[in-house]
């Protein structure tokens, strides 16, 4: 558009020095100026008749403002000089924003926040009709700050710092869902960074230092516990081991010595104590029945011849 406003500028320049040289009766200044004007008219009709595409666009044609329902792949192309082609990137693109937010325990952290988006050339044309070429400050921008707000916000500031890959999820599922109504195509996103009081991060650091001790302790007493439950294991073997040992030796002599009572008989004991005796009578023998109570009393001896009594 604004080439041809120019090539008409040119036109009306190029006539009115014609005719104020005509005047003057200086006829080939006024041809050559006429010509020039000509030639700078049509120039600027040529040239605003012919639009670029660049590469990843969609080019929106548009007559005096109204949209066409016809688009333009990237490449060059010719459209009527009272035409214009707004380009609208169909390329990924990024955007970062910081953001003050508040924990459901009102804690104030600070969100670095980086999405990648991308609108697709199908929808190029009627995003440009309904949202318009700055469709990043008119939409993405505002839906980014409600659902980093709103989510965060369901949050503990406790819970924020260890589910931090479940906000980042919940944060993209809601503002996916946001942009997926304007047409625009969210592609990923991540928090760069989170930040929180140094009240709060002093807080966190105290209480995680508490649980480290805790566990220490908890882990030393099982330690022991499991220590102890060893050695009384290992009292218990060698218990059951000598009470084993003290069983087998005494069975092992309860045997020897049933197969020794077995192997005596009556000719083997009176032989054996036929090889024991020592050719000398026993000095008391004593008898009688088992009803009477008294029992006689006999020195064996007195039977026997005196070695020292004198012959007769």
């Amino acid at each position: 558009m604004a080439k041809l406003i120019f090539a008409v500028i040119a036109l009306l320049v190029g006539i009115t020095v014609y005719i104020g040289l005509k005047s003057k009766e200086k006829k080939a200044l006024a041809s050559l100026a006429l010509v020039l004007a000509v030639v700078l008219c049509v120039g600027a009709l040529v040239l605003s008749c012919v639009q670029t595409v660049p590469t990843g666009h969609t080019g929106v044609v548009t007559t005096f403002g109204r949209v066409e329902n016809t688009t333009l792949d990237s490449g060059v192309h010719f459209v009527l000089p009272w035409q214009n082609v707004v380009k609208m990137d169909n390329r990924v693109q990024k955007q970062t924003v910081d953001l003050a937010c508040f924990s459901s325990d009102i804690q104030e952290v600070n969100l670095t926040y980086t999405i990648n988006y991308q609108i697709k050339k199908s929808d190029a044309q009627t995003i440009y009709r309904t949202i318009g070429e700055d469709y990043y400050q008119t939409v993405i921008q505002p839906c980014i700050t409600e659902s980093v707000k709103v989510v965060t916000a369901r949050y503990t500031a406790e819970q924020l710092v260890g589910k931090r890959n479940e906000l980042a999820g919940a944060i993209e599922a809601d503002l996916a869902e946001k942009l997926l109504s304007y047409n625009i195509e969210l592609v990923s996103t991540s928090i760069e960074n989170m930040d929180f009081t140094n009240a709060f991060t002093d807080a966190v650091e105290a209480k995680q230092v508490a649980q480290q001790n805790k566990l220490r302790a908890e882990t030393e007493a099982e330690q022991k516990v499991i220590e102890a439950k060893a050695a009384a294991e290992v009292r218990k073997v060698n218990a059951d081991a000598a009470a084993y040992e003290l069983l087998a030796k005494a069975e092992a002599e309860a045997e020897a010595n049933r197969k020794i009572s077995e192997s005596l008989t009556q000719e083997l004991i009176n032989y054996t104590y036929a090889q024991s005796w020592n050719g000398k009578l026993p000095t008391v023998m004593t008898g009688g029945d088992s009803s009477s109570s008294m029992i006689p009393v006999l020195d064996v001896n007195q039977l026997l011849p005196s070695e020292t009594e004198p012959e007769e």
